[in-house]
């Protein structure tokens, strides 16, 4: 059986063979068969008696507020299981897809299609865990117990004993991870406003483009339960916003207030860490404090690259302040 990354051509979305798009919408569209293929999964591959350390690790925030260079970095820990490219696309059922997938040759990491200097392959960590919560809504008595189940199969096929998930869409159930597994953390990263609404806005405006050129990205993205940008964006708030066109930065600028506005209910919940990107890459001791939060014992060093952009749109000078107090209000916590 082929690999998704047998050649290096294939690190972009537009450049998969008919056959590997094929085999994606097969697996990924039907939430029937994922279910299948989870409960043959589970009935072949999961040890009762697997020992999995309940303290597992969540990273989620808005999109581009530096989720991926930190799963990155606490990833090449090697204390951790986390969803790969290896595993797509048969997310739920991961060892079965290994069993199958034999070829496991690596390829020159290349940047992924976001063009943000992540570099990435067929063993790179990334964020598609989504893709069990399309399978298994959170309003569902057994969901805890599947989930359970999924990250002990994750676990057992990379040998780990403990879960790292990087899902932004996790913002939306922060209050269902803190009651169901009280012993995980959640990192919870955040950035300048107006440069992240301005990332944002960019990224929006980039894969909007590669949709239109190519349905099969949009048609994956939708998959994956990618919705933070293109042309199926949804809003994490909708209802009376000021600013509702997708195409002023100040849209995406309240959509920043918006939503850590609410996640600083969680400011002082023990199990949640507010992360901020800035004060990550120029002080040391900050990634030491994300470690010791998330209770990794060894000296790791990783290089967090600070980004400025010049922004020449016009945006609400009113609504921008209001992002600053609370940006500086979330820096207290660390």
């Amino acid at each position: 059986m082929y690999s998704l990354y047998e050649n290096k051509e294939c690190c972009f979305l537009n450049r998969y063979s008919y056959s590997q798009k094929l085999l994606h919408k097969i697996a990924l569209s039907s939430s029937l068969l994922r279910e299948i293929f989870f409960d043959l999964e589970k009935l072949l591959f999961l040890k009762k008696d697997l020992k999995v350390d309940d303290k597992y690790v969540f990273v989620s925030g808005m999109a581009r507020s530096g989720t991926t260079i930190l799963l990155n970095s606490i990833y090449e820990t090697d204390e951790f299981a986390s969803l790969t490219y290896q595993d797509m696309p048969f997310i739920l059922s991961p060892n079965i897809w290994s069993k199958l997938n034999q070829n496991t040759s690596a390829i020159t990491k290349q940047e992924r299609a976001h063009n943000d200097g992540i570099k990435i392959d067929a063993f790179s960590p990334e964020a598609f865990e989504e893709i069990f919560w399309k399978t298994y809504s959170n309003d569902e008595f057994d969901t805890k117990n599947d989930f359970t189940d999924f990250i002990h199969l994750l676990c057992s096929k990379y040998q780990k004993k403990r879960y790292l998930s990087k899902n932004n869409q996790n913002i939306k159930r922060i209050d269902y991870l803190i009651k169901h597994f009280p012993h995980s953390k959640i990192i919870i990263p955040f950035r300048e406003p107006l440069q992240h609404a301005y990332s944002l806005f960019n990224q929006h405006k980039k894969f909007s483009s590669f949709q239109k050129k190519d349905d099969f990205i949009r048609k994956y993205m939708s998959l994956i339960g990618h919705s933070e940008f293109g042309l199926d964006y949804v809003p994490q708030f909708e209802n009376d916003l000021k600013y509702p066109d997708f195409d002023n930065i100040n849209h995406w600028l309240e959509q920043w207030y918006l939503t850590y506005n609410m996640l600083s209910n969680f400011m002082n919940v023990t199990q949640v860490l507010f992360v901020c990107y800035e004060e990550l890459c120029k002080n040391n001791s900050i990634y030491k404090s994300v470690l010791s939060f998330i209770e990794v014992n060894l000296i790791h060093d990783f290089e967090f690259k600070l980004s400025f952009k010049k922004i020449n749109h016009d945006y609400d000078n009113g609504l921008y302040n209001k992002c600053i107090k609370l940006y500086n209000n979330l820096k207290i916590q660390i």
